[in-house]
């Protein structure tokens, strides 16, 4: 069951989405070499509830922290803690906000300093899969032509998608129905209708698509150890153009 959000609740989730890219505008002032990556942690605590809101993932299923700080190979929930940031790393920043009853999530990846070519282009190509994935969230489209876009422009710069991690519907809820894989054939699944609301998300690798999950039970990591880039917005479906509720993190949308 795909939830249709009214005009009152998506006005809520617009206002959870904002309080989101305020708390990304924070911690941005402080990615830099040398910074322990728990201090973005703090400062994105503090900014979402200095907003009223509180970090959707500290406690979520047992998760130690209020966002994931994933570096390198680390594709997604990396948590944070002492290790600084190095020149030539690249961290991907997940955080997700809780606001009055509505969930709003996002994910951005960050070059620290110059990074090589190839996180360069890893980089490119996984926001660039994000946001041909969201043309697609329109009325009348089916859920796997958002997943058959982000592979497609995935593999046609010779990276791998993750098959193992999924994006998700949000609204009441963190993770919502339906999942929405990152990979597959055009023309599959739930047809879309205005009012949905989804977390679109690739997750796109250097190397082979296969990943492990760490002994801590939440890192997962390339098991080639090979770079890994993640990009996400919170995304409304309407009957035209999508509109993508966590903008606010972008300075621009690409073409």
């Amino acid at each position: 069951m795909i939830s249709l959000r009214e005009a009152w609740e998506i006005e809520k989730l617009r206002q959870s989405a904002r309080l989101l890219a305020a708390a990304f505008h924070e911690v941005e002032k402080h990615i830099a070499p040398g910074v322990p990556t728990e201090t973005l942690d703090t400062l994105a605590d503090e900014a979402i509830r200095s907003g009223g809101g509180l970090p959707a993932f500290k406690g979520y299923n047992g998760f130690p922290a209020s966002v994931c700080t994933s570096l390198n190979a680390v594709v997604v929930h990396g948590i944070p803690g002492k290790e600084e940031l190095k020149p030539g790393d690249i961290l991907s920043l997940d955080i997700g906000v809780l606001l009055d009853g509505y969930f709003s999530d996002a994910a951005k990846t960050y070059a620290i300093g110059a990074v090589d070519e190839t996180k360069k282009r890893l980089m490119e190509t996984t926001r660039k899969a994000l946001h041909r994935g969201i043309k697609k969230c329109r009325e009348g489209m089916r859920l796997s032509d958002i997943s058959h876009a982000i592979q497609a422009t995935a593999e046609a710069d010779h990276f791998s998608v993750v098959r193992a991690l999924v994006g998700h519907g949000i609204g009441t809820a963190l993770h919502e129905e339906p999942q929405i894989p990152n990979y597959g054939a055009p023309g599959q699944g739930p047809k879309l209708q205005a009012g949905m609301v989804l977390a679109i998300e690739p997750m796109i690798n250097a190397g082979t698509h296969s990943v492990e999950i760490l002994k801590d039970g939440w890192t997962v990591v390339t098991r080639d150890r090979e770079p890994s880039a993640h990009f996400e917005h919170t995304v409304l479906v309407t009957q035209g153009k999508p509109e993508i509720l966590t903008m606010g993190i972008e300075e621009r949308q690409p073409e």
